[in-house]
């Protein structure tokens, strides 16, 4: 990205703000408010900020965005200092910046230290190395029990290893998966039905396993017009999948088609990949019931170890009566890594079923049980007490795919400022954020600009909707906390960048 265009405005207006804003960075900050206090000099600030809202009126301005709505606050940190406003205190649709206040809250209330915590229990009597009942997992929420390398998850392993060390080498009964820490609603209110099906809309749930996500590869056959070969991993997503996939001439491009109907167990894959890819092409689908996906996955796992479970695997909601809690006895835990650690990779990849998770934990932490709407009363009433007025956000879901979340770009300053000036939560806070030109969201933009490592930032994205809000750093060493969000456009998302981009190069040129 480039900077700022002196197109938008006379090159005289352009090379006098640059000679106005070098001055003002050579003045010490013992000087700067020495010298605010003198009327001349307040009036000299006054002409220059009154410049630079000028430009930014130009940008935002765009005839591209004619119809489009902008929502934009700009504040010093230094100072307070407002550096522009364009309809702030305005609702739109925030996309993922929804996750700002999601993390935010959840950091507050749980603490940067908390940890979700997964039990295998054993309920029945062990004779001769067999369990004469059942095995039952009992979910916490942990959001991120995963596959490694397409095979079973590590913690399933471990977990083979604990029921050989408790002598139980056969289980007679079920493996049971318990997910009733959370209601069964894994999708978000507001969702749209048309991309359910996707991985980054996969749903939540108290057991959760491989980001509730099966990974579908798609490798070429030996020649040219051979069928591909297609692996879908890991074990227990319970999907079905065809597939009338071919292998294209060499160099050529792949087409892939995935076709599923609305929450079906069925996906059809059709097109051609280039003959001699080196790479597997991959592919993504979300698995509608978490629970089954966990405890099948485990199921297999076990009986690759030597433990076969004879009752299978099953979902809690599935049988005729809850399993007894007396005479039960926790064979192994598994805590997650701390929020601190989650958090950065919920904001860092923008990752959904994230957000929905730690809602549906603040409900049940906070005793009002496990569910989105639990979870959002206990977000809201702590965004309000920072001073966050409630009727300036409307908070839907955690992750920001429903269109019926709102929010104004005060209402995300104002919460960005609070983080900042609260010590336990803005270190932990500003790891989590992507880094402009390095990583997560942002680390295939702002490369080669003065904003490269120099802005930490939240994306959002959903259709006709972009967003961008965190915290930039001028040469200076001046810090500016701001929200661009834009609704309504019709252009791609790549311009809405620009505009936003270039307002960033602005603050800091």
């Amino acid at each position: 990205m480039t900077g700022f265009s002196p197109r938008v405005v006379p090159r005289a207006k352009a090379l006098g703000l640059r000679l106005v804003l070098a001055l003002l960075l050579l003045t010490d900050a013992t000087d700067a408010t020495r010298l605010r206090s003198d009327g001349a000099t307040a009036s000299f600030a006054h002409t220059t900020q009154s410049a630079l809202a000028t430009e930014f009126d130009a940008l935002f301005n765009d005839p591209r965005f004619a119809r489009a709505l902008w929502g934009v606050r700009i504040e010093s940190l230094r100072d307070g200092r407002v550096i522009y406003t364009r309809n702030s205190d305005k609702l739109v649709v925030p996309a993922s910046n929804m996750k700002l206040l999601t993390m935010a809250a959840t950091a507050e209330r749980l603490g940067w230290d908390f940890q979700f915590e997964t039990r295998l229990e054993a309920a029945g009597t062990v004779t001769d190395g067999t369990l004469h009942g059942d095995l039952i997992v009992v979910g916490g929420g942990d959001p991120s029990i995963d596959s490694i390398a397409f095979g079973p998850a590590p913690v399933f392993e471990a977990w083979a290893d604990a029921l050989k060390a408790a002598g139980i080498h056969r289980v007679t009964g079920h493996l049971i998966g318990d997910d009733n820490l959370f209601d069964d609603a894994g999708i978000g209110p507001g969702w749209a039905w048309d991309y359910l099906n996707d991985g980054y809309a996969a749903p939540s749930s108290a057991l959760s396993y491989n980001e509730n996500i099966a990974i579908i590869r798609i490798w070429s056959g030996a020649t040219e017009g051979a069928p591909a070969r297609v692996e879908t991993s890991p074990a227990g997503h319970g999907l079905t999948i065809t597939h009338a996939i071919t292998t294209g001439a060499a160099g050529s491009s792949a087409s892939i088609s995935q076709t599923r109907g609305l929450l079906a167990s069925e996906v059809a894959l059709r097109g051609s990949i280039p003959l001699g890819r080196a790479e597997p092409l991959v592919r993504t689908t979300s698995v509608h019931n978490p629970t089954a996906f966990f405890v099948g996955g485990l199921h297999a796992a076990l009986a690759d170890r030597g433990i076969p479970v004879r009752g299978g695997a099953v979902d809690i909601d599935d049988l005729p009566a809850a399993p007894a809690t007396d005479g039960r006895r926790v064979i192994a835990t598994r805590k997650s890594q701390l929020l601190s650690s989650l958090g950065a990779y919920f904001m860092k990849a923008s990752q959904n079923f994230y957000g929905e998770t730690f809602l549906k934990t603040l409900g049940q932490r906070f005793g009002r049980g496990g569910t989105t709407t639990a979870g959002r009363a206990i977000a809201s009433e702590t965004l309000e007490s920072w001073g966050i007025p409630d009727g300036s956000f409307v908070m839907y879901d955690g992750s920001g795919l429903s269109r019926y979340n709102y929010v104004s770009s005060d209402a995300i300053v104002t919460l960005l400022k609070h983080v900042w000036n609260t010590e336990r939560l803005r270190g932990p806070f500003m790891a989590t954020l992507p880094v402009g030109g390095q990583d997560g969201t942002l680390g295939s933009r702002m490369r080669n600009t003065a904003l490269a490592g120099k802005v930490q930032a939240k994306t959002g994205t959903i259709a006709n909707v972009r967003s961008l809000s965190g915290f930039v750093d001028a040469p200076s060493g001046e810090r500016f906390v701001f929200s661009i969000i834009a609704n309504h456009f019709t252009v791609g998302s790549a311009a809405v960048d620009e505009v936003a981009e270039k307002a960033l190069l602005l603050l800091v040129r």
